[in-house]
């Protein structure tokens, strides 16, 4: 079920309904969210078409991001390679399909089958929509992986060193328990390639939401991102109500993460338009993990 048009109310309606499902334990999350995807009609997050202000970073910030290829020295036939891509949480894959018509060799990762088996039905329905955005580069390959994030038996799917140049994510750690916060800034700080030109792309939402009420998707103000990030896998301390203590919020000299870019994009889901964020991050000081 598509909603790329939802008004407030049915938002409101569609996360109501989403807080009665995840009612309980939550380490029952991640089963949660699969029985959604196995029943298929009720998707609420599912837009139906990629990011609209990731379609704008990827086709006009290149001075920020780079370009689609590089020359590392990794590729062992010479030259440049594509460089890897990862969004974490891909759902039906949309996000996935414009990274690689950008030129990325692009991963989506899922839990669950039934989306992966989604997302490979869009790249067989909908493969003309995502055209080589430049014919000099070409498109790079898409690659659905299922598997949990926190975990390994995924990456060893993923081609030479398990590491991506760019991660995107866009309400994947809205749908986490904050409890989940810590693992996933260190798995991202894991997962990224340790280069001064890899990218950590946060689409940041829902902003708006009071953390008091709960999720997913839980409440994301731009704050959050930089609690956790500049001290990967560190506890963070919240009030009784969801709110960040002011003591945590203070972006450190030793970070491992930092922000180089925050600003409000013209383009995004309608449900975010005027309080979505994106933020670009990279390692403080990348050097080769292991």
């Amino acid at each position: 079920m598509v909603m790329a048009d939802m008004t407030r109310d049915q938002e409101n309606d569609a996360r109501a309904r989403l807080l009665e499902h995840f009612a309980g334990h939550t380490a029952q999350h991640q089963n949660r969210w699969s029985n959604l995807w196995d029943k298929g009609d009720f998707l609420p997050w599912d837009r139906g078409i990629p990011n609209p202000a990731l379609v704008d970073l990827l086709s006009g910030r290149q001075d920020l991001i780079g370009p689609s290829t590089i020359d590392d020295g990794i590729n062992e036939r010479g030259g440049r390679r594509r460089k890897r891509a990862l969004v974490p949480g891909c759902g039906r894959g949309y996000d996935v399909l414009l990274l690689a018509s950008f030129g990325y060799d692009a991963y989506g990762l899922e839990v669950s089958e039934s989306a992966i088996t989604m997302a490979k039905k869009e790249q067989e329905i909908n493969a003309h929509k995502y055209r080589a955005s430049d014919t000099s580069v070409g498109a790079g390959k898409v690659v659905f992986l299922q598997g949990d994030f926190f975990g390994d038996d995924w990456v060893q799917a993923v081609e030479e060193e398990a590491t991506f140049d760019l991660i995107y994510d866009y309400t994947f750690l809205s749908a986490l328990p904050p409890s989940l916060r810590p693992a996933w800034s260190l798995r991202m700080y894991e997962l990224l390639r340790p280069a001064p030109d890899s990218n950590l792309v946060c689409v940041e939402f829902p902003t708006y939401k009071d953390p008091s009420t709960g999720g997913p998707p839980f409440a994301l103000p731009p704050e959050v991102y930089l609690a956790h990030l500049t001290q990967p896998g560190e506890v963070v301390p919240y009030d009784d109500t969801g709110h960040l203590l002011e003591v945590a919020i203070e972006e450190k000299e030793s970070a491992a993460f930092e922000r180089v870019a925050h600003w409000q994009p013209e383009r995004t889901h309608e449900v975010g338009k005027g309080t979505d964020w994106i933020s670009v991050w990279r390692q403080k000081h990348p050097k080769r993990k292991g």
